[in-house]
């Protein structure tokens, strides 16, 4: 994979079909659902978690939607906001887990914020990810962005998805010119972003889609029986 992409987590949703449970900090196979989705893409330049601050396995950055638990697109705005901003400067602390918000504060474990890129160019691509996918692998997201870089210019993102092929817009690449625009547009014609449906954002962009190549890369934890089948599932790879 030679895509150069960023990373958006959108992990602040209410979870009610778990009763309200902090969905994002379940732990399946050992680990919690944020840091295996994290994991899936250790090789983003930038990653903006957008959601309450809770310890993570590698340095992300933060970000809240507006307003708190207004669903997808405004997570989606604000994970947008904090990557065209540079990256605070990393302050002296103990190592550990964890990240910082957008403005530099640390949190609990006071890691430091990942450097970005390189040559201070912002990523032309942006993964926009679920916190709540089991099994995404590297290699899944690597393919996302690199099928979103090589579509062309015509083509405004990818999309996984699932065996049924139904879309998954939180399992997928996007250029990210075309999602700022689209997202501009949406606050013009309705005076805000928070509520307002996923399928209002991506029915205005052109996108191409991608079968999940693992055929469970796709498989999200809304429910206590999907949270149980992934574990299950993990449980016998690990041999436990």
């Amino acid at each position: 994979m030679t895509t150069r992409y960023d990373a958006v987590v959108p992990a602040g949703g209410a979870a009610r079909r778990l009763g309200g449970t902090d969905k994002p900090a379940l732990t399946v196979g050992g680990r919690q659902l944020l840091d295996r989705v994290l994991a899936a893409c250790a090789a983003a330049g930038e990653t903006v978690v957008v959601g309450p601050r809770r310890p993570t396995a590698r340095p992300v950055r933060w970000a809240r939607e507006e307003p708190p638990g207004g669903g997808p697109v405004p997570a989606l705005a604000a994970g947008l906001a904090v990557l065209a901003e540079p990256p605070p400067p990393a302050a002296p602390g103990p190592s550990g887990s964890g990240g910082r918000d957008a403005t530099g504060g640390p949190d609990r474990a006071g890691a430091q914020v990942p450097a970005g890129e390189p040559d201070g160019r912002a990523a032309e691509v942006v993964v926009v990810l679920a916190a709540d996918l089991p099994f995404l692998t590297a290699e899944t997201v690597g393919a996302l962005a690199d099928a979103a870089a090589g579509a062309g210019r015509e083509v405004d993102g990818v999309l996984l998805t699932d065996a049924t092929g139904r879309d998954q817009p939180l399992a997928a690449a996007y250029r990210v010119e075309p999602l700022r625009r689209e997202l501009a547009l949406l606050v013009g014609e309705y005076g805000g972003l928070g509520g307002l449906p996923l399928r209002l954002l991506t029915g205005g962009l052109t996108l191409r889609r991608m079968a999940d190549p693992t055929g469970e890369a796709s498989f999200d934890c809304d429910t206590w029986e999907d949270v149980a089948a992934a574990r299950a599932r993990l449980e016998r790879r690990s041999g436990g």
